[in-house]
């Protein structure tokens, strides 16, 4: 495997920015027997960080790059601050146009990284799994699976239940605006219209400790979900909002990736 430190600057946003990518690396062991291919354009994970994280926590917190070392993916993490992967309402940055549209192209760019839906793939950590299940639902020919680990799922009852912090809610606001509900932001609303869609279904990827603060929200999205045709594996056991689940169930979600066999 490849592990790259990529410092690169973004128009969309404006400013110098960074993202980790693990790339699969052919290699030979001693008696000359291939190990990884690293040929061809590569299918593509990518994998984002949580709120109060970056482009090198997944690296620093968990074993990532071990655990796709066999599989012949690469991983791209990209760095979005604390903007929910959200063309921000008030001042800040267009992060979902940077991460929907920008970062893939320029990753591409860089990197021999397959262009093909059903070679990519997104998935994150709470902030992040939010912004995975985004992706896979507002771009859903782009995107063949999305997972979401711990997920803030309903963002109308996140800021519900933050009233009491206003500090939180002017964040919030400063993010999405005055209202989530029903908009592009709204995950549940997003389950409506592709729905309504006739186009490709992304399959999804969900698991929540029955601990976390933000289970009620993943109950919330499973039973939304429930009502679509869309496929979700879900999967719960007890765990809180910490990095050792996290570090646990992105080995699941590597055995759940539908990953063509490549020739």
């Amino acid at each position: 495997m490849a592990l790259i430190q990529c410092n690169f600057y973004s128009d969309t946003l404006g400013l110098s920015t960074s993202m980790h990518v693990i790339l699969p690396q052919q290699t030979h062991n001693q008696i000359g027997m291939e190990n990884v291919s690293g040929q061809g354009l590569h299918p593509t994970l990518y994998l984002l960080h949580g709120l109060s994280d970056d482009d090198s926590i997944w690296l620093r917190r968990t074993s990532i790059e071990r655990y796709v070392a066999d599989l012949g993916i690469a991983v791209v993490m990209p760095q979005v601050h604390r903007s929910f992967y959200t063309d921000m309402a008030a001042e800040g940055g267009r992060y979902w146009t940077f991460i929907s549209e920008e970062l893939p192209a320029l990753a591409r760019s860089f990197f021999p990284l397959s262009h093909k839906r059903e070679d990519n793939f997104v998935a994150g950590l709470s902030m992040g799994g939010y912004g995975a299940f985004k992706l896979a639902l507002r771009k859903p020919d782009q995107y063949a699976a999305a997972a979401s680990l711990s997920g803030a799922l309903d963002m109308t009852a996140h800021l519900d239940n933050m009233k009491s912090s206003p500090l939180w809610r002017a964040e919030m606001e400063r993010i999405f605006g005055p209202k989530i509900e029903g908009s592009e932001n709204d995950l549940l609303q997003l389950l409506k219209n592709n729905q309504a869609s006739s186009g490709p279904r992304p399959l999804l990827y969900q698991c929540c400790g029955t601990e976390d603060f933000l289970y009620d929200q993943n109950q919330s999205f499973r039973e939304a979900c429930a009502q679509t045709d869309l496929q979700l594996t879900y999967e719960e056991e007890p765990g809180e909002h910490e990095w050792g689940y996290w570090d646990q169930k992105i080995q699941s979600v590597l055995k759940w990736l539908p990953l063509r066999e490549r020739k």
